[in-house]
């Protein structure tokens, strides 16, 4: 069984790949243009993430490992992208 959730729902330490950037409609301007961003970024399908730190009010903004980048969002623009969470399991 595989979680998917919103990028903006990880919490420290989650891992995943990410499975889907935008929501691929592009009549929203706004959107369309964020989804160019995060691509620009490297928030592409397939590309691992890593969840390393979230702010201290409102959890905002949040850091993240991304294959070999480390990377800041807002969680409103992080809400953007479904990850694929990957489950740790501890011997």
């Amino acid at each position: 069984m595989t979680d998917t959730i919103q990028l903006s729902l990880a919490r420290r330490g989650d891992r995943g790949v990410i499975v889907q950037v935008g929501d691929h409609c592009h009549h929203d301007e706004h959107a369309f243009e964020l989804e160019r961003r995060l691509l620009e970024l490297g928030f592409v399908e397939g590309a691992r993430v890593e969840m390393l730190h979230e702010g201290l009010f409102g959890r905002d903004p949040i850091a993240m490992k991304v294959d070999d980048m480390r990377v800041a969002l807002r969680r409103h623009e992080a809400a953007s992208l479904s990850l694929r969470l990957e489950r740790v399991i501890a011997a």
